[in-house]
């Protein structure tokens, strides 16, 4: 389940191809259980009415297990449909800590949470004498989620939020905003929402005028954000998940992914085309389909046939380790922060 529609289609057509690659990798090498595996998909475009439709369909259409989640608002209600269904769900990247209370006991999270992420993000503040921030979200699960914790944190630690924004996902004009944030003259602003508005943002904000730090969360970890925001975006910092570009243990994912879609894999591919695998071998290792079964096997866990690191679990069923890296834009891509 994954967005093929919308603002984040990107994305989620890059997921669609990082989990057909790795069931085409395990089918070659026998398959799971003496079968073959196959995919279906189901389309959230990030909108959580469309996610419920598409989380129905897929309930009901006789798979054994569900990999996907992108935006985390439209992944939240979809939660209970694959409880009650009996479906091991294992997400690849919606990571808002408002996902945690609602998982029925079915659901995995191998990306790190919105928690992890505002630790990486205050350690980086820190490390560069940064003392006030603004932050600015989109009111939706994920980003809100992200600005919420970075506040109640960066404050906690006696620091300063100039202002705290929201806006409106599709917003074209953030003249407003930005008059807002540079009138609290904040070292940096954060931005914890999408790339599709993100790019919009930091070019208005330096097109008006502020020098301080601009820094993105991993929903904006996309290149595209480079084709948005333009020479803007020169400097950005990112916070993100483990990507293929700087994992060396994806090379040879990442030849294979440029010869089967003659494009290079996207910023959630790893971590898609690694809980397919553990899906897989969950099941293998069950011995069987049966949920209970396979959610006790996913719960002790210690998976390391991964391009993204070793993958156990915590009791909430959340990734036992951070997998947040610090980006940086250069020349109109990502590399990594010095």
């Amino acid at each position: 389940m994954v967005p093929t529609t919308g603002s984040a289609a990107t994305y989620g057509q890059d997921m669609v191809n990082a989990a057909n690659l790795a069931i085409s990798e395990i089918n070659a090498a026998g398959g799971v259980l003496g079968k073959q595996l196959a995919s279906t998909v189901g389309d959230d475009a990030c909108d959580a009415q469309q996610a419920v439709n598409a989380a129905s369909k897929l309930a009901s259409s006789g798979v054994v297990g569900i990999v996907g989640g992108y935006c985390s608002g439209a992944t939240l209600p979809t939660l209970k449909i694959y409880g009650d269904a009996k479906l091991p769900m294992i997400i690849p990247a919606a990571n808002s800590t408002k996902l945690i209370p609602e998982n029925p006991g079915n659901v995995f999270m191998v990306n790190s949470t919105g928690n992890d992420q505002v630790a990486k993000a205050i350690e980086y503040f820190n490390a560069h004498n940064i003392k006030s921030i603004a932050i600015v979200n989109q009111g939706d699960a994920y980003s809100q989620d992200l600005a919420d914790l970075t506040k109640k944190n960066w404050e906690a630690a006696g620091m300063k939020v100039t202002s705290f924004e929201t806006t409106n996902k599709g917003e074209q004009d953030y003249s407003s905003v930005v008059t807002n944030i540079k009138a609290g003259s904040p070292d940096a602003v954060f931005w914890t929402a999408y790339y599709a508005d993100g790019g919009l943002l930091i070019r208005q904000l330096r097109e008006q005028g502020y020098q301080g730090l601009i820094a993105v969360g991993d929903g904006s970890n996309s290149p595209e954000l480079f084709k948005i925001a333009g020479s803007a975006a020169e400097g950005v910092i990112g916070f993100s998940n483990p990507t293929a570009d700087f994992l060396p243990e994806a090379k040879a994912f990442t030849e294979a992914y440029q010869k089967a879609y003659g494009t290079a894999p996207g910023p959630y591919s790893t971590l898609t085309y690694d809980a397919t695998k553990l899906l897989a071998w969950a099941f293998t290792t069950a011995g069987s389909t049966e949920f209970d079964k396979v959610v006790a096997t996913l719960q002790g866990a210690n998976f390391t046939d991964t391009i993204s690191g070793p993958i156990s679990f915590t009791p909430e069923k959340t990734l036992a380790r951070s997998n947040f890296v610090v980006l940086a834009g250069k020349g109109g891509a990502w590399t990594l922060a010095q």
